[in-house]
């Protein structure tokens, strides 16, 4: 057995419902995640790893699903929760820090409206290797422990093997957290769940009253901010931005119809659901500006007795993002080119460089790539070498590492994720995976097998990823 703590069952009436994981007749585990076991000092023998992970083993205290609300596509739906998880309880690391450990496609939940509660195997493995693969990108990211296939069908269409997720977050507080609570009135659960998160996540918040629920707001949107602009300089897009896939933590959360840009465009969208682009790459931060401004509305009972006065209070801090995502799109562009000091030409000289990139179809990883090695004495791409000449002249000793820190020389890319998971489905493994993780676990290095995973691949505007329900 683990060490488990509950959590979240203090908060408020049918927030965390308990709930036990459906048992699955043939576990098998698929994916195991050493390094991570070492680190929350999981010690489950190896024979017994499948049957726990498939929430077959008893544990000392009771499973609960959570319930959340959320903002899908704009829409809102009160009660959504968590159809196919079962969140075991908490788990302290090598830090003594408490992280949850939760079963996903675990069966069906009080929150299932109609669901089987299940995970279909392609779904489980995307999120296993996506979210390892954004913790070397060094990414802010839910991680995952284990997989286990079922030994049973999910009904699909067609259908397809089975699988669970074994997923540690800091917490799964997310934006529809608060906004199950607030759409209840139950502004008692709204103080407990954000002095919980204020405590797992902002520590160093003090202050008492008001100004204590307007400053978790504050560090919550900087911690959006920082999300959003590491997804932008990797080119990552991840296809769902509901409020209810929104962690307070700022942490990368629900790898459903997630993909990479490959070659670089705004408008880029791959998920199958979003057929009006809201979450295209672009625009990424407009949405978490917005999902930030729900969160504002659920805390208005904690801030002020009195509707409007509270929406004034907050209104300065939901104004802020826009001019504080500015600033740090612009130091991410200057990372990424090695810019030296501050010049005010320099907007300029990266919307010239992103038009070429446009222009020429240029990929987003592999560019920038080499144009950190040009600094090193690489040949620069032909179609660059006229706009080089302004930029080198921005550049220093101190460029390439600069550059480098910045900009991965890999990055999972679609093609090579589809390709595991057509093994996986096929043969129920990978001979890619193991390379792919080593690769990735240094992105930023040069290692052994680097060069197949640079590959861009066909860059197919036709491209879809799907959400795993």
């Amino acid at each position: 057995m683990m060490k488990l703590v509950p959590r979240y069952t203090d908060i408020a009436d049918n927030f965390a419902i308990e709930d036990q994981p459906s048992s699955v007749a043939t576990p098998q585990l698929l994916l195991w995640n050493a390094s991570l076991a070492k680190q929350f000092n999981i010690d489950i023998e190896p024979q017994l790893r499948a049957s726990t992970f498939a929430g077959n083993e008893p544990q000392q205290i009771k499973a609960v699903a959570l319930g959340y609300s959320g903002h899908q596509f704009g829409h809102f739906s009160p009660r959504l929760g968590d159809g196919r998880a079962h969140l075991l309880g908490a788990i302290s690391d090598d830090k003594n820090q408490l992280w949850d450990i939760q079963l996903k496609g675990s069966g069906a939940t009080p929150y299932s409206r109609g669901g089987d509660g299940r995970c279909a195997l392609g779904p489980a493995i995307r999120e296993y290797i996506m979210s390892e693969a954004m913790h070397g990108l060094g990414i802010k990211t839910t991680r995952c422990l284990a997989v286990v296939g079922t030994g049973e069908a999910v009904y699909r269409n067609p259908p397809q093997p089975g699988a669970i997720v074994t997923r540690l977050a800091s917490s799964h507080i997310r934006v529809g957290s608060f906004q199950y609570l607030a759409t209840q009135g139950d502004t008692e659960g709204l103080k407990k769940l954000a002095d919980t998160a204020i405590e797992r996540h902002y520590p160093e918040i003090n202050t008492t009253g008001p100004e204590r629920y307007i400053a978790f707001l504050d560090a919550v949107i900087k911690s959006q901010l920082d999300l959003i602009i590491s997804w932008m300089r990797v080119g990552f897009i991840h296809g769902v931005m509901n409020t209810d896939n929104t962690l307070v933590s700022g942490e990368t959360i629900d790898y459903g119809p997630c993909a990479m840009m490959n070659v670089f465009d705004f408008d880029t969208v791959f998920s199958s659901i979003d057929k009006q682009g809201r979450y295209a790459f672009g625009n990424q931060p407009n949405i978490a500006s917005w999902n930030c401004a729900r969160l504002a509305e659920s805390l208005i009972a904690l801030i002020n007795d009195d509707d409007e006065q509270a929406v004034n209070l907050m209104t300065p801090i939901i104004s802020q993002f826009s001019t504080l995502f500015n600033e740090q799109y612009n130091q991410m562009w200057a990372q990424k080119l090695g810019l030296a000091g501050q010049n005010e030409d320099d907007v300029e000289l990266v919307s010239k460089l992103l038009l070429l990139f446009q222009e020429h179809k240029l990929d987003y990883t592999n560019t920038f790539d080499a144009l950190t090695e040009s600094l090193n004495g690489d040949e620069l791409p032909e179609e660059l070498t006229q706009w080089a000449n302004a930029w080198q002249k921005r550049c220093d000793e101190n460029s390439y590492n600069v550059m480098r820190a910045a900009n991965p020389r890999a990055i999972p890319r679609n093609h090579i994720v589809e390709e595991i998971l057509a093994q996986y489905n096929q043969h129920g493994e990978s001979e890619l995976l193991s390379d792919f993780l080593t690769v990735m676990s240094n992105p930023y290095d040069k290692t052994p097998n680097l060069t197949r995973f640079q590959e861009a691949g066909l860059n197919d505007p036709r491209y879809q990823t799907f959400c795993g329900t």
